[in-house]
């Protein structure tokens, strides 16, 4: 899970990128860079939050009324500043690149780019196999009589040998930008338009702060173009579309679970309405265990609109009883275990008169390794509490996500082999109480603002509650993902 961001505007576009970029600041807080182009590509990128890596003088230099942003959350590579996207190459044309998503035949793909096309990949960004795929594809055809045609069979070709999920935004220098989402739609992407100007990000949010219209969702198998027409800068843009491949679209159901910001809408779906409607959902689980609370508290921030439906369905009172730091990220996006847990009790502290001598049921979004919860019911029954019940706005996670959620190897999950008592046991709760996997999908399956683009229909990715992967997953893939990110993690 990344940010991604393209804008082709009018004059300088590197204030809306900066902007833009931290509105989705929470999808990444790893790394960010941002790449722009008039007549040449001007980029900065580096490990670290957006703000910490931009500053007056770098941001002067982005010159160029079409660029890319991007932050990163690593779940390929070890996380090193080489691996920050967006990527460049200067053959053919000069083509910039930055995409949401995991490859799943990532080392394939490298194996034969260096063998086959004698392209050396320079990092383990698996967007580097993306770009060289793609670039490799361009350059087959006459760019003397260059079309939006050439870029659509440049991402067909993409959708042929590339595997996995994958939202991409990208440019082609002096020529124009282009964005597509892979073929099953696993990671969201939305595009935008304001007067001339257009811009695609991994939710509407920034669109929102930056003052574009959302237009609609990319489909699935989808390829957008926007051309810079002669002369360049001066002339209106064409946008130019076409679905080049069409599969059951699956996408991500984590995205409404956690990662999407409250105030977004993705696929034609409003993340804090389908949020409120998990914790509708979940409290039927609550009342059928006959679980008898003086409280709800949500585990700020994602879970908080749970949370409050759960206590108007329940009866019982809404209480905010733990308070977040808001200059601590979130944690269950840092690459390494020990960041996760050293900075569960700087980021939470409960407030006591709210909490003691009560039997309080907590509400969050997920549990995967059950540290985070651990330390927050720790957290809760040593400030008084009499009684701590967990309710969980998902299913266990039971299996790895191989679509780019750092939770890709089987080992990591509390719930593998246990069931509820024996989790509630370990992570200290005196009853835990999980959504079901029909009311996970009922809550998010309600549209309100689905384009024509966008295929209604109620399938999703839930392969890391199920172990059911919409596209081939081999078992030597498996191997390979879990010994990079165990290599990854152990890198000392």
């Amino acid at each position: 899970m990344c940010g991604i961001l393209g804008v082709c505007g009018s004059g300088n576009i590197v204030g809306e990128l900066y902007n833009g970029l931290g509105a989705l600041q929470h999808r990444g807080q790893d790394a960010a860079g941002i790449i722009t182009c008039d007549q040449q590509f001007h980029l900065k990128k580096g490990n670290g939050l957006v703000q910490n890596i931009f500053n007056q003088k770098n941001i002067a230099r982005l010159n160029g009324n079409m660029g890319i942003g991007h932050t990163r959350y690593p779940t390929i590579g070890g996380g090193d500043a080489e691996d920050a996207q967006p990527f460049y190459i200067n053959v053919p044309l000069g083509i910039a690149m930055a995409h949401n998503g995991n490859v799943t035949n990532y080392s394939e793909l490298k194996k034969a780019l260096e063998k086959d096309s004698f392209y050396h990949l320079n990092s383990r960004c698996d967007v580097e196999a993306i770009l060289n795929v793609f670039a490799n594809e361009l350059a087959s055809n006459n760019l003397r009589k260059f079309s939006p045609e050439m870029v659509f069979k440049a991402v067909h070709a993409v959708f042929k040998k590339v595997q996995g999920s994958y939202s991409v935004v990208g440019i082609i220098a002096n020529k124009g930008m282009f964005a597509f989402r892979d073929p099953q739609g696993i990671k969201p992407l939305v595009v935008g338009r304001k007067d001339d100007n257009y811009a695609f990000a991994s939710e509407s949010v920034p669109l929102d702060i930056l003052g574009y219209q959302l237009e609609r969702d990319v489909a699935p198998g989808e390829a957008i173009f926007i051309q810079e027409q002669e002369p360049f800068f001066k002339a209106q843009r064409q946008l130019f579309s076409k679905r080049l491949m069409k599969k059951t679209h699956t996408p991500c159901i984590f995205e409404w679970i956690y990662f999407a910001r409250p105030d977004s809408v993705m696929d034609g779906i409003n993340v804090y309405e389908a949020r409120l409607r998990l914790g509708e959902e979940l409290a039927k689980e609550v009342i059928k265990r006959n679980i008898k609370a003086d409280i709800v508290v949500p585990v700020p921030d994602s879970a908080k609109p749970a949370a409050t439906t759960m206590a108007e369905k329940l009866g019982l009172p809404f209480r905010e009883g733990l308070v977040k730091n808001r200059y601590i990220g979130r944690t269950f996006i840092m690459p390494l275990q020990e960041a996760r847990e050293s900075t569960v009790r700087q980021k939470l502290n409960p407030i006591r008169s709210e909490i003691k001598g009560k039997k309080v049921l907590l509400v969050d979004d997920s549990i995967v390794r059950g540290t985070t919860s651990r330390e927050i019911i720790n957290l809760v029954k040593n400030a008084g509490a009499k009684e701590v019940y967990l309710a969980v706005t998902c299913p266990p996670l039971r299996y790895p996500c191989v679509y780019g959620i750092d939770m890709q190897t089987k080992n990591e999950f509390i719930a593998r082999n246990k069931n509820e008592d024996k989790i509630a046991k370990e992570i200290g709760a005196d009853k835990l109480i999980y959504q079901t996997l029909n009311g996970l999908i009922k809550a998010v399956s309600i549209r309100k603002f689905a384009s024509s683009n966008s295929p209604r229909n109620n399938k999703y990715c839930t392969a890391c509650f199920t172990g059911v992967y919409p596209t081939k997953i081999s078992d030597n893939m498996f191997k390979e993902i879990e010994q990079d990110r165990c290599k990854a993690q152990c890198s000392c």
